[in-house]
Formats: C-alpha cells, sequence, structure tokens
C-alpha cells in the first residue's frame, strides 16, 4: 500500500486522468473530491460490498437446492413454509 500524506486543498492524481483531491481533514475524518471520467465508477467500499453480496444471493437464488436449503429444507419436504397457529 502506497501512503502519501496530504493536505486540504492538496491532491494525487491516478493513472486515467482521475484526481483525488483532499477537501477538508480534522479529527473525525477527511473529506475527499474525486475528479474522473464519466466511465469511472466511483463507489464507497461497503457499497461495493452490498452489491457483490446481492450478486451472489441473486445467483443462489437460482439454484433450487440452495433456496431448499436456505429455507432450512421445508420447501423441499413439501412443507407450507407457513405453521398455523
Amino acid at each position: 500500500m502506497l501512503v502519501i500524506r496530504r493536505k486540504a486543498g492538496e491532491s494525487v492524481v491516478l493513472t486515467g486522468g482521475i484526481e483525488v483531491v483532499v477537501l477538508e481533514a480534522g479529527a473525525h475524518g477527511v473529506k475527499l473530491g474525486f475528479n474522473a471520467p464519466a466511465e469511472v465508477v466511483v463507489l464507497r467500499k461497503e457499497i461495493r460490498l452490498a452489491q457483490e453480496a446481492n450478486l451472489a444471493a441473486a445467483e443462489a437464488a437460482r439454484d433450487v437446492g440452495a433456496l431448499a436449503r436456505l429455507a432450512g429444507c421445508r420447501f423441499a419436504m413439501g412443507g407450507s413454509g407457513a405453521t398455523a397457529k
């Protein structure tokens, strides 16, 4: 990992015309700005991880066996999926 110190107003330029600007730095965090071509996607990491988890869940849903395992095998054994009270 490359570590570079920058102050507010300073920037770093990456390949592909991407510029990362330090807008503000304080005790509670750093505010960054990104100048990049329109085709470059910039996401917070937690958003990217959520996308990947959603895609994995969608792939698993295509597998009927995985659905049965997720449902605790109730549907695979002919259960209604709900219990009466």
